[in-house]
């Protein structure tokens, strides 16, 4: 049993690094996600490596990378955790998920079981655009510091990063998803809505 401890020991390290220079390729990343021997993200990396972004995170893959010299925007950058914590949470799924793929019984997860955190996405986006609209304008949200401040509401709550879709001048925001973050606080959106159906 210590030896087997002993060796686990050793191996996590390992394990840690190896796989950070795997998950460095995107071509990696999906060459695990199977169902029926066809790739879970095909269609996520078709929209991901677009010519013209039709989500969010294809509109990160064309702008790419500005905090790397190569500037090309990968799966890990969104999806590798930010903090030692984040980081870790992130080791710990994917260790769960290689042992039952190792040993065939792998589920192919239909959506992300862990969402990411908003420090995953303030690492690159640590300022919002405050600029103050023009008087013709409705305050923009980010402008607003109610809206800044202990709001309660994940960046991905709005922000969907692979949904097809959305407005494309507004950074690929779905209205529904949106609005009903928005009627959490402001009632007046939930009878939009009962109006909308």
């Amino acid at each position: 049993m210590l030896a087997v401890a002993g060796l686990a020991l050793c191996a996590a390290p390992l394990g840690w690094w190896v796989s950070d220079r795997l998950e460095q390729n995107n071509d990696f990343c999906n060459s695990c996600h199977l169902a029926s021997g066809v790739p879970l993200h095909r269609e996520l990396r078709r929209d991901f490596d677009a010519e013209r972004p039709a989500s969010l995170a294809g509109l990160h893959g064309a702008a790419g990378n500005d905090a790397r010299a190569d500037a090309a925007f990968r799966c890990i950058d969104c999806h590798g955790g930010h903090s030692l914590v984040g980081r870790a949470r992130v080791k710990v799924l994917a260790a769960k998920d290689a042992f039952w793929y190792a040993v065939g019984r792998f589920d192919e997860p239909d959506g992300m079981r862990w969402p990411l955190w908003d420090e995953d996405c303030a690492k690159c986006h640590a300022e919002f655009d405050e600029r103050p609209a023009a008087a013709w304008q409705s305050p923009r949200f980010h402008e607003l510091a109610v809206h800044n401040v202990d709001l309660g509401v994940d960046c991905v709550a709005c922000h969907l990063a692979h949904e097809p879709g959305g407005n494309p001048q507004a950074f690929f925001l779905h209205a529904e998803p949106v609005r009903a973050e928005c009627a959490r606080c402001h009632p007046e959106f939930e009878s939009f809505e009962e109006d909308q159906g």
